[in-house]
């Protein structure tokens, strides 16, 4: 293996990093850093929800189902992913929300990645993590 190849498991990766496998915040000699574009291995219980409601959205968004039911939220409509393989996809300025009504598995890929967007949590603060979510100020969450 090469220093520009990696090779893991989206599973056991995506734990360490609050589900985030590609992206900006990953260490520039790590070839999983990127400023183009970012990936989330996302595992969510039944019940879990996004904390805040994404505004002021500068990325790209695209939110594909593996597995489990799956409700996105945007200005407007709802859109429901129940069937593997189904998808949403929305543009820069598109809020968002989500919903895990059965235990699901999403990946996302929000290009480009962008530094500095956070949603602060009881985690975050303890942990010291500075990239997966929006803060009230700016956008980045999946």
């Amino acid at each position: 293996m090469t220093d520009s190849v990696y090779v893991g498991n989206a599973g056991r990766d995506a734990a360490l990093d609050r589900g985030w496998l590609l992206g900006h915040f990953k260490d520039a000699s790590d070839p999983r850093h990127s400023e183009d574009v970012e990936i989330k291995w996302g595992v969510h219980p039944q019940g879990d929800e996004r904390a805040q409601w994404v505004t002021g959205e500068e990325r790209t968004a695209l939110l594909v189902l593996i597995s489990g039911r799956f409700r996105v939220e945007l200005p407007g409509r709802s859109v429901l992913l129940a069937e593997q393989g189904d998808y949403v996809v929305w543009g820069r300025g598109v809020g968002h929300s989500w919903f895990a009504e059965e235990e699901s598995v999403v990946l996302t890929v929000r290009w480009p990645s962008v530094p500095g967007y956070k949603v602060r949590d009881e985690d975050d603060s303890a942990a010291g993590h500075s990239h997966a979510s929006q803060t009230a100020t700016g956008p980045m969450a999946s």
